[in-house]
């Protein structure tokens, strides 16, 4: 898998979210997805993408088999497949779905950040699983995240997303 655009893995980090923070109106229209996308909550950084670039990186999203478009409706929605598409479990998609929405943090900020899209049992789970997607064979795609070096004066390290 190439890697995605800022907006892309922005798009496919709202549709993981909004799949598990608000399933009765999953899956998004455009304008609901480009709204999430903009969101100035929980979000770094905080865009502006117009409706027509959100249609580009969802098409993108969609020949990269990580979204696709539900039909039954009058207007267009979309769902995320990155689960699937990637082959990992849900309690990995909510957490590389936070990294991508985010930015890097600390396994004790992805547990807090996570906790709408899964509940983990401490953070020694939160750090086995990103163990698991750092640790991801190259057969399978690669690893997923990574662990940043030490900032100076903090006492403990990041994990960032590697998507985009």
């Amino acid at each position: 898998m190439r890697p995605l655009s800022m907006l892309e893995a922005r798009a496919l980090g709202v549709l993981v979210e909004k799949s598990l923070t608000v399933p009765d109106s999953y899956p998004l229209s455009l304008n609901s997805l480009t709204l999430g996308c903009n969101q100035k909550t929980a979000r770094d950084p905080v865009i502006a993408a117009s409706e027509g670039e959100v249609q580009l990186a969802v098409d993108a999203l969609k020949g990269l088999a990580l979204a696709f478009e539900s039909s039954g409706s009058r207007v267009a929605r979309y769902e995320h497949n990155l689960g699937r598409a990637l082959g990992v479990p849900s309690q990995s998609v909510a957490l590389l779905a936070t990294l991508v929405l985010r930015g890097p943090q600390t396994a004790a900020e992805l547990r807090t950040a996570a906790e709408r899209l899964h509940r983990f049992a401490d953070v020694s789970a939160v750090e086995g699983f990103l163990d698991e997607l750092a640790a991801r064979p190259a057969d399978k795609g690669g690893a997923l995240v990574v662990k940043l070096p030490r900032a100076p004066g903090a006492r403990e390290q990041r994990w960032a997303h590697l998507l985009s």
